[in-house]
């Protein structure tokens, strides 16, 4: 759900290692005790993409076996650190025995282990909470849409990845990377700084290689932003390209899942897997007929040329010098790259989006439905319904409000709007982002894509004032639907920012042919460095 206004204003925490490693497993438990050093933490298979591993996998030099190995002591060794994984699945060495007994690969993630987001449900034994003690001990019945197509290509389901505590929307002013049950989610380019949004343990754990991919979800910011803040690529699709079957819900007018990646063209590998019509999800029927099962065939290294893409200045330059800094040279590659750059081409209600009267109204309604009929429906011994989930966040405050208010919840509890009330400032939200906001100068100016920094460089995290946010490029996207991509663009003082692609509905095959192409012509990835906080920038 993640936030409750589209400024976005945030404040980070930084947890204790005790609300985590209960749920760890005994050797990562030891080792959240004793961290090792960052010396310790490069490896052989470091920064290999699918194409690569499989490849190793075909001569003989790889298996799903060693990779899940690789990537289980890599979490137990690096993460103490991260605090990114919230739970290893303990079936996941059974999981990939399988697989290599298996008489060809089963698909093309075929012994990839992934990381999933605590939102997302699997009918194994790991446990499915939202970061929440809330719903410790919920286990689902069978796999959420997303989960289950990943087995069906042959993915390892490594573990799940810590968040900001129910995706963010328990408190007003947003604890990014923050969870009673995980701790905090520490960047780990500096161990000081925010991993930015709720995805920030998918983010994080990509970057530092304990995971080939990992899903997110996105309901505002929380997939491309923490791809931003993490040197790693983001793809929020369209919503309704991606079945949210099983994944809890926020606001379900926004809400994405989609894949964070070292590079596109991982991301665009494991879109593909994702992908098609979801029984559980009615929105996935206007997918039908434009999606696609392989998106790789869209990259292109020289995919920029001839591209005509607009740079929305209004709103989206101007919060953070180091942004547009590193904005204004990625712009730079697009036209040595060959693309046309319009530059200013301003999304005309840009102003209106980011501080929308409606949204409020959207997600409070859309988030207390969903939470209700969510808690009512799941199995096991848990609040089952809003209003009793706040009751247990306050008899358990010494944990779950340690930090986090819940003025978040208490607020879409007590909001009450009629059914008319919502459809119309829903109406409104899509009016203004679709056809006078993106698609507007999307067509005035015949653009392919628009391109503008995803946010500033990761703030410190603060559990005293809380995190400062300075502006980002998330809200058009989120509040029409539409696709957004996040590729490193650069580094302020060694911490990351990323440059986002953005398009109108379904043009996921265009913004990932520009990404591969900018990203080919940059270059900017580059492994984690895992530096202590300091009085520096």
């Amino acid at each position: 759900m993640e936030r409750m206004n589209t400024t976005r204003r945030g404040v980070l925490a930084l947890g204790t290692a005790a609300a985590a490693t209960p749920w760890l497993g005994t050797a990562q438990a030891r080792a959240h005790a004793q961290p090792r050093t960052p010396a310790d933490f490069s490896g052989e298979l470091d920064e290999l993409g699918i194409a690569e591993l499989r490849g190793r996998m075909a001569d003989g030099r790889l298996d799903a076996v060693r990779l899940t190995h690789y990537y289980l002591d890599r979490i137990d060794r690096i993460d103490p650190l991260l605090r990114s994984v919230i739970e290893v699945n303990p079936d996941a060495l059974r999981e990939a025995r399988r697989l290599d007994a298996e008489q060809g690969p089963r698909g093309p993630l075929h012994g990839m282990p992934v990381l999933l987001k605590d939102l997302v449900e699997t009918g194994d034994r790991m446990h499915t909470t939202a970061g929440s003690l809330a719903l410790e001990g919920l286990r689902p019945a069978r796999d959420a849409t997303v989960a289950a197509r990943l087995r069906a290509a042959g993915a390892v389901i490594l573990g799940k990845t810590n968040l900001s505590e129910w995706a963010g929307g328990m408190s007003l002013t947003h604890h990014a990377g923050w969870s009673a049950r995980g701790g905090q989610t520490r960047n780990p380019y500096k161990l000081d700084r925010s991993p930015n949004e709720s995805s920030s343990g998918t983010g994080v754990a990509v970057a530092a290689n304990l995971c080939v991919a990992g899903i997110g979800t996105e309901t505002n910011g929380s997939i491309i932003d923490p791809a931003s803040a993490n040197c790693v690529v983001g793809v929020k699709p369209t919503v309704g390209l991606v079945g949210r079957g099983g994944v809890i819900p926020g606001v379900p007018s926004q809400d994405s899942v989609g894949p964070l990646a070292r590079t596109v063209r991982d991301a665009a590998i494991l879109l593909g897997t994702l992908v098609g019509v979801d029984a559980r999800d009615p929105a996935t029927e206007a997918s039908r007929g434009r999606f696609h099962r392989d998106y790789t065939r869209f990259l292109d290294a020289d995919g920029l040329r001839g591209a005509r893409i607009g740079v929305p200045r209004a709103v989206y330059f101007g919060y953070s010098d180091h942004a547009d800094e590193i904005a204004e040279r990625a712009i730079a590659v697009l036209r040595a790259a060959g693309a046309t750059v319009v530059d200013p081409a301003d999304i005309p209600t840009a102003g209106q989006l980011e501080d929308l009267p409606g949204s409020m109204i959207v997600q409070a309604y859309e988030i207390k439905r969903g939470l209700d009929a969510y808690l009512a429906a799941a199995p096991g011994d848990h609040p089952r319904s809003l209003a009793e989930l706040i009751e247990f966040n306050r008899a358990h405050a010494d944990r779950e409000l340690r930090y986090v208010r819940q003025d978040g919840l208490e607020a879409v509890h007590q909001l009450d709007f009629t059914e008319r009330e919502y459809r119309e400032a829903l109406a409104t939200s899509h009016r203004l982002s679709r056809a006078e906001g993106i698609d507007a100068v999307l067509r005035r100016h015949r653009l392919d894509a628009l391109v503008m920094p995803t946010s500033g460089p990761p703030a410190k995290i603060d559990l005293i004032r809380g995190d400062t946010y300075g502006g980002g490029a998330s809200t058009p996207a989120a509040l029409a639907g539409y696709p957004a991509i996040s590729v490193p663009a650069g580094f302020a003082f060694g911490l990351p920012v990323g440059l986002t692609f953005m398009g109108t509905a379904w043009s996921e095959p265009t913004l990932l042919r520009l990404a591969y192409a900018y990203e080919r012509a940059s270059r900017v990835r580059r492994p984690p460095t895992y530096r202590a906080a300091d009085v520096g920038f």
